[in-house]
């Protein structure tokens, strides 16, 4: 029960099967919680025949109707605590996660002194791969857009590969995370950072999916756009930190440093 990778899905038949037995070819002690938000192909069907050969180590929860990123992962988040898990992990399920980097961002939390590891793709070792030039821009754009808005030191805010240690998440008001898209993934680390946790950025090659249909939408971008204003305002004019932390956590004070 120490680590478990969360992989939200929808529409994901194609990629879900090759994607968990990756993981657990790696032999490494995971876990996989699989959310999945009413996958009319049928994802779903087939997690549920791969339960039956881990059913030590492959879980399910179903959900009606497509309620986005965020709120998958927060689904997913409070699954993990309320079981103990002590490393909890965020990837796709469509390959553009090597699962082999698994180890490494594990390794970061567990003896590298991080409280969060970031998959990043803007540090020195960090790339894409098969991504079209405007997609480029609007990542790399988007990034140093928000870290010139929020002041934050990470790279690759909107990365979605990452791995938290249990006592960021418990110690994290997750009911008060606002965004469910990308916007989702820079509140998470902004929220972090703020509590004062040790992030540290992990080089990953991102690969661009082969197999599926891409969920990025004009929504999602414009909420990135301006849920990075809304979070940096609210963090400016109103006492974040007390907002974003769990009160009933009685491990974070010991835990975190002071925001800062």
């Amino acid at each position: 029960m120490e680590k478990l990778v969360i992989i939200p899905t929808y529409n994901e038949k194609d990629n879900i099967e090759a994607i968990i037995s990756a993981v657990f070819d790696l032999n490494q002690g995971y876990h996989v919680l699989v959310i999945d938000d009413g996958s009319p192909d049928g994802t779903a069907d087939i997690v549920r025949a791969l339960m039956q050969r881990y059913p030590d180590q492959l879980f399910m929860e179903e959900r009606k109707g497509k309620l986005g990123l965020g709120t998958a992962y927060i689904h997913g988040f409070k699954w993990s605590l309320e079981r103990g898990y002590q490393f909890i992990f965020e990837m796709d399920a469509d390959f553009s996660h090597n699962p082999n980097d698994l180890e490494r961002l594990y390794e970061a939390c567990k003896t590298g002194g991080a409280d969060l590891a970031v998959g990043s793709r803007y540090v020195p070792g960090g790339k894409t791969e098969n991504w079209p030039l405007d997609r480029k821009l609007y990542s790399k754009g988007g990034a140093l857009y928000t870290k010139l808005i929020t002041w934050m030191p990470v790279n690759d805010p909107t990365a979605g590969f990452v791995c938290y240690r249990n006592t960021v998440l418990e110690t994290i008001n997750l009911d008060e995370i606002m965004f469910v898209g990308y916007a989702f993934q820079i509140e998470m680390k902004f929220a972090t950072w703020k509590l004062g946790f040790k992030i540290k950025e992990i080089p990953i090659t991102f690969v661009d999916r082969k197999v599926g249909v891409s969920k990025m939408s004009k929504g999602i971008i414009k909420e990135g756009v301006l849920g990075v204003l809304r979070v940096q305002w609210h963090s400016l004019f109103t006492n974040y930190r007390k907002r974003v932390k769990n009160t009933m956590s009685d491990t974070s004070d010991s835990v975190a440093p002071k925001a800062s």
